[in-house]
């Protein structure tokens, strides 16, 4: 699903200045499951050379207790973009917003924020009154995020985008109408499932895959992922599996196979041409092409690199 997408492609075709924001949040490390998204703003910056802008949003992340201290989230915070880094984004063209180095992105904030109402805030995000007036006002923040570069000439933005993080849109679209600016555009991707077929967090790290675990954790948590299987080698064959369930072959089907490989995969699977086993090996290989380069830039990189992308005003 998506807001305004189409928009934004014209803005693209008509070769205007364009920008991507696309954040993450420092309660902890980045898993596979935020790979859709940052490898999609990949895939725009390469393509069509946009400028990309990624707040870590270390501030909400202390005021809504994911972390202790606010060290702690800073730290994250670091640890994060250099995560991103390592996956291909172009450091001349990526900027890192993290608000305790970023203090100015507030008086951005304060003055989306007199357009705002406590009603509003509350009926979005369901606040109550013994909620922090720190989260109550983290709205306009994440409205300042999405909303800088439309404020410094960019024509268009798009911000990528789980389908649960859209609240934040819908203020910060209200916002840049209010203030005369093109309203974000927005797409919206599926939901990852944890490895065992949950909702995937940072919280359950033996149900997510993150890009820091070496290669003997992650062939264990694979192995151990909710399977679509029959039990036993002769039923499966027999009766086949269900693929709509079976976890590796959605994270096959989300991140690594074009539409054809995965309609090929998913029938044979279901007819029990493929064993569970040998779906999870798939996967295994799969996500070792994918996280040993990632992982070997990463140990390169430092925070001085991190520092340069760092957004400044």
């Amino acid at each position: 699903s998506h807001r305004d997408f189409d928009k934004f492609l014209k803005h693209l075709k008509n070769k205007d200045k364009c920008a991507i924001v696309s954040g993450a949040n420092p309660s902890g490390p980045l898993h596979l499951g935020h790979l859709g998204v940052f490898l999609t703003n990949v895939y725009f910056q390469e393509r069509h050379g946009l400028d990309v802008f990624i707040p870590i949003s270390d501030d909400e992340s202390y005021l809504a207790g994911k972390v202790k201290t606010q060290e702690e989230s800073l730290k994250n915070s670091l640890t994060i973009a250099r995560q991103l880094l390592a996956i291909g984004f172009n450091p001349k063209k990526t900027f890192f917003i993290i608000d305790q180095l970023c203090t100015p992105i507030y008086n951005l904030a304060v003055k989306f924020s007199k357009t705002v109402t406590k009603s509003t805030v509350k009926a979005t995000y369901g606040y109550t009154e013994e909620d922090n007036i720190g989260l109550q006002f983290y709205p306009a923040v994440q409205a300042a995020h999405i909303n800088y570069p439309l404020t410094k000439g960019y024509k268009a933005v798009l911000v990528p985008i789980a389908a649960d993080e859209d609240s934040h849109l819908r203020i910060a679209r209200d916002i840049a109408g209010k203030f005369g600016l093109e309203k974000p555009a927005a797409i919206h991707s599926v939901f990852m499932p944890g490895l065992d077929g949950m909702k995937m967090s940072k919280s359950k790290p033996s149900a997510s895959i993150f890009l820091g675990d070496n290669l003997k954790v992650i062939k264990t948590k694979i192995n151990k992922a909710l399977s679509g299987g029959q039990k036993g080698i002769e039923a499966h064959r027999r009766l086949g599996g269900n693929p709509d369930i079976d976890v590796a072959y959605l994270y096959l089907d989300a991140l690594f196979l074009n539409r054809k490989e995965s309609a090929k995969i998913y029938k044979d699977y279901k007819e029990g041409k493929i064993l569970s086993g040998e779906m999870k090996q798939m996967l295994y290989d799969y996500v070792v092409k994918l996280l040993g380069p990632v992982q070997k830039k990463f140990a390169k990189l430092t925070n001085k690199d991190v520092e340069r992308c760092l957004l400044k005003f």
